[in-house]
């Protein structure tokens, strides 16, 4: 696998071994990274090993979201081929946005990865926020180093796998290496080398917060690796009398001299705080002083949490008085300080840089799917030779009576799920006697992120999954051939077949995209287009190809019901999937079948087409839509009697 990264931040050499892990396991990997860059307060220079696959390019700004990157070296390795293209950079950066437009107008089409840290909830001024919107739409994954992150991403419109990988580390020696001479002493006598690592920011990095514990407690000793603008500061506290001689600076340390500095320590404290427009994201400090045997206490902010829980102690932050209390007793219960490096150790070893890469590896794979073309390995019988059955989805909503009629002539041969929303015993009932796998996902989560639930547990992860409503019917033979015309074109991603009532009446099952010209074309009465050359496939049954859903990632959660099918076809064909009608395949759809309350259905089918134009179309476009239903509304509402309900 041939994977080209993008990095402003690998240009610490440290911070690279991510990719010498992937090397490691066998992946080709290049990086893009500034040449120089500001990293712990002072310029950084990229010095790429020998033989190292990493490339310097010039930058333009300083802000990791405000900078961009000298376009020529982009471009050139853009026109290389790949499988994957991971820019670890926020999906609001202005250098992301530069990335993806550079690969929009080399028409590349090979899948890419964001990354994120923010845990904060940030509303990005124009034009941030709608390429931020435009790059979430369009990934194929993402990788966030905190969990807050991938919910933040995931309520402005991700839709694709959010995964959690930490930061990795050079693991630095085993329990206990850290350990100081003196580190068995127990009692009034014994010191605390209390260390800190990182810029010396105010108040951020709670320093301040970490000088009055140390003037709380006699017995604490401070040394301070690092450098920043709240440097000075800082040195004129430590010459007061109630600090002299118990506080030492060390600057910014590195390499052979970060690691001599970390087994000097007794404790590692990390006391951040909680800033405006700041949250502790991660906390790489804490990672390196685990790997290193050192004991962390740190404060129960951000990140830290997720990172130090249950390895190290947390207190609550700002708070000096219960700083002290937890560097002391790290320093006076026997036993404590050797329990910590156990259990920094083992949480160490989770951020080592080959577990990282691991996580990445399988992320990287995820996304690239199957081949697009390729044949699904399985059993099944399908008129597509090698092609496997695909498994069958139902999202259920009560109405047991259509369900069992739903299921009668699939669930004998086929995979089948069952999703309850309704929680209703009886449908639990149906789907079980059918020999179908029944989930409760314990609330009515809508339709899109009922789907997800079965498709994060598919009972055949390689196999194509066929979307069927309760109030909908197709056998065995025809989905077989809804499979072979699935895959009897390349750039096929989903496929639906005809559709009849229970009388034998047609029904329209292809529609172009909602736009806003074409609301305002309905409104003028010009109609909606008959043959759209692109368009969606209503989804009460709806074929998706297994290697399109690896591409597109699962259905949009905001969507509760109406539009997700819409907003998922219409990401696909972004990324270049099409949809297509068998003509030659018929389904019997009752349609509403599973809900008798037409306001409500009328409810939700607006506030999902609101949805997608905001989605797709931004707020503007949603406007515009808003203007045209009022101006379509107009004449039904000044026409008398039945002609303005018509």
């Amino acid at each position: 696998m041939r994977v080209l990264r993008f990095s402003h931040s690998a240009v610490v050499t440290a911070w690279r071994g991510r990719e010498d892990a992937l090397r490691a396991r066998g992946m080709t990997v290049r990086t893009l990274s500034a040449r120089t860059w500001e990293e712990g307060g002072r310029p950084v220079a990229l010095e790429p090993r020998p033989g190292e696959d990493v490339v310097g390019v010039r930058t333009l700004g300083r802000h990791p979201n405000v900078f961009l990157y000298d376009p020529r070296p982009i471009w050139r390795a853009l026109g290389e081929q790949w499988d994957v293209l991971d820019l670890h950079e926020e999906p609001a950066a202005l250098a992301t946005a530069e990335i993806l437009l550079l690969r929009a107008l080399r028409r590349v089409r090979t899948p890419y990865v964001l990354y994120s840290a923010q845990n904060l909830a940030k509303r990005y001024p124009p034009p941030f926020r709608w390429w931020e919107r435009w790059a979430l739409r369009r990934a194929g994954a993402v990788s966030v180093c905190n969990s807050e992150a991938g919910e933040i991403l995931r309520a402005k419109g991700l839709t694709a796998p959010a995964h959690v990988i930490g930061l990795g580390v050079e693991p630095a020696g085993g329990p206990g290496a850290a350990a100081p001479t003196d580190a068995g002493v127990v009692g009034a006598a014994a010191p605390a080398r209390t260390g800190y690592v990182g810029r010396f920011l105010h108040p951020h990095k709670g320093l301040d917060v970490l000088l009055d514990a140390a003037e709380a407690d006699p017995r604490l000793h401070v040394a301070l690796a690092g450098a920043g603008p709240h440097e000075a500061e800082l040195r004129r506290r430590a010459a007061t009398p109630a600090l002299a001689g118990r506080v030492t600076f060390h600057g910014h340390l590195a390499g052979d001299d970060l690691a001599a500095f970390y087994r000097s320590l007794d404790v590692l404290a990390v006391p951040s705080v909680a800033a405006p427009g700041w949250l502790e994201q991660f906390g790489r400090v804490a990672v390196e002083a685990m790997a290193a045997g050192v004991p962390v206490v740190a404060s129960d902010s951000g990140a830290l949490r997720d990172v130090v829980g249950g390895a190290g102690l947390l207190v609550p932050p700002g708070d000096a008085a219960a700083l002290a209390r937890a560097l002391g007793e790290v320093r006076d219960t026997p036993g404590l300080a050797d329990t910590l490096r156990e259990q920094g150790h083992a949480r160490a070893a989770e951020y080592t840089w080959d577990a990282v890469a691991a996580r990445y590896e399988a992320m990287y794979r995820d996304l690239a799917g199957p081949v697009r073309g390729a044949m699904p390995a399985g059993p099944g019988t399908c008129d597509a030779p090698g092609v496997a059955d695909p498994e069958v989805v139902v999202v259920a909503y009560g109405a047991p009576d259509l369900l069992a009629r739903a299921l009668a002539p699939v669930a004998a041969d086929l995979a089948v799920t069952v999703v309850d929303n309704s929680g209703d015993p009886e449908v639990r009932r149906v789907a079980l006697d059918a020999g179908a796998r029944y989930l409760d996902p314990g609330a009515n989560l809508g339709f899109g992120s009922a789907v997800n639930v079965a498709l994060r547990d598919r009972q055949r992860p390689d196999a194509d999954v066929l979307l069927l409503n309760p109030d909908a019917r197709v056998d065995v033979a025809a989905i077989r051939a809804l499979v072979a015309r699935l895959h009897a074109r390349d750039d096929l991603g989903a496929v639906g077949p005809e559709q009849a009532d229970d009388e034998g009446e047609l029904a329209r099952v292809r529609w172009p995209f909602p736009t806003p010209g074409a609301a305002w074309r309905q409104a003028v009465g010009l109609g909606v287009a008959e043959e759209p050359a692109d368009g969606f496939v209503i989804g009460s049954v709806l074929l998706l190809r297994a290697a399109a859903l690896a591409d597109v990632g699962g259905f949009d959660e905001r969507y509760f019901l109406y539009s997700e099918e819409t907003d998922w076809q219409r990401r696909a064909l972004d990324r270049g999937w099409r949809t297509a009608v068998a003509t030659d395949v018929l389904a019997r759809h009752v349609g509403g079948g599973t809900s008798s309350d037409p306001t409500r259905r009328e409810t939700h089918f607006h506030a999902g087409q609101e949805r997608y134009f905001r989605t797709h179309h931004g707020a503007a476009g949603w406007t515009a839509v808003r203007a045209a239903v009022l101006l379509g509304g107009v004449p039904r509402a000044l026409l008398p009697g039945d002609r303005g309900r018509a």
